[in-house]
């Protein structure tokens, strides 16, 4: 599994990384991690508010910060416990 973080390096961007780093800690899963910062990567996911959260390829979710819980929840949902 590859998850993605696209944003500038906000306060909300780095909040949704710290989530998802805590979640991915909880469950024990090899998970790829990457932080995407530059503005044209980011529009090419269709992207125009940051931060976002990027699952497989698939957006999970746009201009806002998941907590923790929510996290675990988009994980176990692809099958990850």
């Amino acid at each position: 599994m590859k998850i993605k973080i696209l944003g500038t390096g906000c306060a909300k961007c780095r909040r949704l990384e710290e989530n998802v780093r805590s979640a991915i800690q909880q469950i024990p899963v090899d998970v790829e991690v990457e932080k995407i910062e530059d503005l044209d990567d980011i529009i090419n996911y269709g992207i125009m508010i940051t931060p976002a959260l990027v699952v497989d390829d698939e957006v999970i979710s746009v201009g806002n910060v998941p907590n923790v819980p929510e996290i675990r929840k988009i994980l176990e949902a692809r099958g990850i416990k």
